[in-house]
């Protein structure tokens, strides 16, 4: 992530590249007035808070600010239109967005299905199926020589007549490895699959119905795969657009590959994550969360935010119109689990998913309340007519929000590395082990605060970190109950409780929750099934 030269020479430190992404987002404060002097203080005040490791923007940002190509949004999603220009002019951008370190989400469902009439040759239609093949071609080219990973997000609507065949694209481990793929469902479907009912399959070109479906057959075909191989997932679309923040603009049809970030077509998404393990005060051997603290981050992370929606440069006219219409933000969390240790709180506890409320609850309140601050010298959102936020309330008041949807909980894959902290909400994943990355780069990381209250105890040997390193887990070993209590990792907690931590943080989430749910290995269909369910 930091700069480099032609040659790929590193130019810069961490303080620089700290340094290189404060002093540019801090020049967005010229364009509402601000002197020399009070950018020169913004720009302090971002390089502190990342300097400290208590706040990150998204890794476009940090890789980008400040030099050449200044794309600094993680999430795009883009419309596919059913025609061959439109499908390959979109494989084009999401190349560009890939190149700089951006991610992107499609809905596949306005293609009409395989099989079916090309009026302006006569021919047949591959399907969407064959299309999603093109974009993760790209990808895979892409990725050779970018900063990292490009990734998509593939949606199909489960009325679509190639559905199934969409269900099963991922069966053979080899096609669409850039892809996480989700099926779009609704509520009348989840109550035709419990009533074993049947479903109507539509054409997208003619609106007709062309067959139908038993519910329960493409449901148990989708765990099925899902058991198989970890896809599709499911998407509820219907409650996405219940919570959609400018319905005057149109439908949400897709996420960003995560799926933290359901957005409109062309939206764009700029993220950054507090370190809520930083977040505390330790006095006469109490841990506290200090939410003042956190309250004046939050502060900082919304400016941040706004900031680089005024200084980004966005790879197609399209996406900046509708990026500076709506200037969605989202401000997440990362560090939880270790904040949960740090408190002595077990994760899979009522008390754990108390502690996700409060925080996310205070997270949320206090960023709403500075984006509307931000108002009285920048304005709100230019679509914010029409937004849920120009609706008034019970008491007839209405809010001036500057920007739309404002809380996220990103996955926070690298710059949870960066921070030294537990990545989203989720779990740690196990005490030791070997992280790959990029080019089979490999890792040895251990936790810092297992490895501290180990040796605290007196029980720390090199034997048990590397006992540790093959198990993964404290369930087995000799040591007090108390401790494997609070370190519990992702494959010790059963998977309701993974989605019980989803619903807990998602009351205060205003777009999505980016969760994994871990299955042990001998996990049955029927168990994937319940957590779908649930």
């Amino acid at each position: 992530y930091l700069s480099k030269d032609r040659e790929g020479y590193i130019l810069e430190d961490s303080v620089g590249m700290f340094r290189r992404v404060a002093e540019n987002l801090s020049q967005a404060d010229r364009n509402y007035g601000a002197t020399e002097e009070e950018r020169q203080a913004t720009e302090d005040k971002f390089f502190l808070a990342m300097q400290r490791l208590e706040l990150l923007p998204n890794s476009p940002t940090l890789m980008n600010a400040g030099r050449e190509l200044q794309q600094l949004s993680a999430c795009f999603v883009l419309p596919v239109d059913d025609n061959l220009g439109s499908i390959f002019d979109k494989v084009k951008q999401t190349a560009l967005i890939h190149k700089s370190g951006g991610g992107t989400g499609f809905s596949f469902n306005r293609l009409r299905p395989e099989g079916d009439v090309v009026g302006s040759t006569g021919g047949i239609a591959s399907g969407p199926v064959s299309f999603i093949r093109a974009f993760d071609a790209a990808t895979d080219v892409v990725k050779q020589g970018g900063t990292r990973r490009g990734a998509n997000m593939g949606i199909l609507n489960v009325n679509h007549p190639d559905v199934e065949k969409f269900i099963r694209a991922k069966e053979d481990g080899k096609n669409l490895s850039n892809f996480n793929i989700s099926v779009a469902v609704n509520k009348d479907f989840m109550e035709r699959v419990k009533a074993g009912q049947e479903y109507d399959l539509v054409n997208p070109r003619t609106g007709q119905i062309t067959g139908q479906r038993n519910a329960k057959d493409v449901f148990d075909s989708l765990t099925n795969m899902a058991w198989k191989t970890g896809d599709p997932g499911l998407i509820f679309l219907d409650v996405i657009n219940r919570d959609n923040p400018n319905p005057q603009l149109g439908e949400i049809e897709s996420t960003n590959p995560c799926g933290e970030q359901p957005l409109l077509p062309h939206e764009s998404c700029n993220l950054a994550s507090i370190n809520v393990a930083r977040m505390v005060n330790i006095a006469n051997g109490d841990t506290m969360i200090n939410w003042e603290r956190l309250d004046e981050t939050v502060d900082i992370a919304v400016h941040l935010l706004d900031n680089v929606i005024d200084m980004n440069n966005y790879p197609i006219p399209e996406i900046e119109e509708m990026s500076k219409k709506t200037r969605r933000i989202g401000l997440g969390v990362m560090g939880f689990s270790d904040l949960l240790i740090e408190l002595g709180i077990r994760y899979d506890s009522e008390e754990g998913l108390q502690t996700a409320r409060d925080v996310m609850r205070r997270i949320q309140e206090r960023t709403h309340q500075a984006s509307a601050e931000l108002t009285q010298t920048r304005g709100s959102f230019p679509a914010w007519d029409g937004s849920i936020y120009s609706q008034p309330s019970a008491d007839g008041s209405v809010r001036p929000m500057r920007n739309s949807a404002p809380t996220t909980i990103a996955p926070t894959g690298t710059i949870s590395i960066i921070a030294g902290a537990s990545s989203g909400i989720e779990p740690l994943f196990a005490l030791s082990y070997v992280r790959n990355v990029m080019d089979n780069t490999k890792l040895v990381e251990g936790n810092p605060y297992f490895e501290a209250v180990a040796k605290q105890e007196g029980f720390y040997s090199e034997d048990l970190m590397e006992e540790l390193a093959q198990t993964g887990s404290l369930e087995t070993m000799d040591i007090p109950e108390w401790v494997k209590d609070v370190f519990r990792v992702s494959h010790d907690i059963a998977p309701e409780w993974h989605v019980k931590m989803q619903g807990a943080v998602q009351e205060y989430v205003d777009n999505s929750v980016s969760k994994t749910i871990n299955f042990p290995h001998d996990a049955t269909e029927e168990e994937i099934a319940g957590a779908y369910m649930l």
